[in-house]
């Protein structure tokens, strides 16, 4: 037994490749992993050049160049919230829990002053050099962006916008501003404390002229000032809604403001835009 175990030890040990050794199979030199396109916007109503990240998952039971609703998303840089969501889409797409749609972000420049509408809270202005922009960003989207897109793309004409955090704020006040911009509106712990809670305390008016929306999906995490106001939107689109207002909330205490996005968006994507074929599953 001992002379057994000595000849095991001596093929381990002098048949082992040599620790940093060369590996003996050939490989390519590396090239870069590319999803979607990528191109920039010369903006007339920002005055500043923005980056745009679009990802269109593969359909297997769709015709090539079949028009596609848009999902738009602030925070949609590759280094921001572009490639986890764009990873949504893929596998929702393709497992069919999800209709096929085209994936457009919004790479940020200055976040706090896109994102931000006016304020009277001499706090809410010492978060970046310069806040209030939502007015732009919006008519960005509305005379540039949302064109562009169309021209570029085969698309069905039906949108929806999609954010967190301050992003979600973005996305509640569009709602309150704008409501006809887009069709679905998806906001996860959306910031509305900004203003002295206005776009709360507004909630009763807004929700009431939101008809014209297709849909509204909110959730909340386990952060306590968030879900204070995320909950108090959901309880006045219950007390409040119009008829044929479609929305939803969804209260996740289980996840924390820093991890909610990810979650959030998987429930919302397969909740909203569920594939016709299996709507009565």
């Amino acid at each position: 037994m001992k002379a057994l175990c000595a000849a095991v030890a001596w093929v381990l040990v002098c048949g082992a490749p040599v620790l940093g050794q060369s590996a003996s199979v050939e490989a390519s030199a590396p090239v870069l992993l590319s999803i979607g396109e990528s191109f920039t916007v010369e903006s007339r109503a920002l005055g500043e050049t923005r980056r745009i990240n679009v990802y269109a998952p593969p359909a297997w039971d769709e015709e090539p160049g079949a028009a596609r609703p848009v999902l738009y998303m602030p925070d949609g840089g590759i280094a921001e919230d572009f490639l986890h969501i764009a990873g949504l889409l893929q596998v929702s797409v393709g497992n069919g829990t999800m209709r096929p749609f085209l994936l457009v972000g919004i790479e940020n420049t200055q976040r706090r002053r896109d994102l931000t509408g006016p304020t009277d809270d001499p706090q809410d202005r010492t978060i970046a050099p310069t806040v209030g922009g939502s007015a732009a960003f919006r008519a960005f989207l509305r005379e540039e962006l949302l064109p562009l897109i169309d021209a570029r793309y085969p698309t069905t004409g039906e949108t929806a916008i999609m954010g967190e955090s301050l992003a979600g704020l973005f996305v509640v006040e569009t709602l309150a501003l704008e409501p006809e911009l887009f069709d679905t509106y998806i906001a996860f712990d959306p910031s509305v404390w900004w203003n002295r809670e206005h776009l709360v305390e507004a909630a009763p008016k807004w929700i009431a002229g939101a008809g014209v929306a297709h849909a509204v999906y909110l959730a909340c995490s386990s952060e306590p000032e968030l879900a204070r106001l995320t909950r108090a939107l959901a309880e006045l689109l219950r007390r409040d809604a119009p008829a044929g207002l479609k929305w939803h909330f969804r209260d996740m205490p289980e996840e924390t403001h820093a991890t909610i996005y990810h979650p959030a968006a998987l429930h919302a994507l397969r909740w909203l835009f569920k594939p016709e074929a299996a709507e009565g599953r």
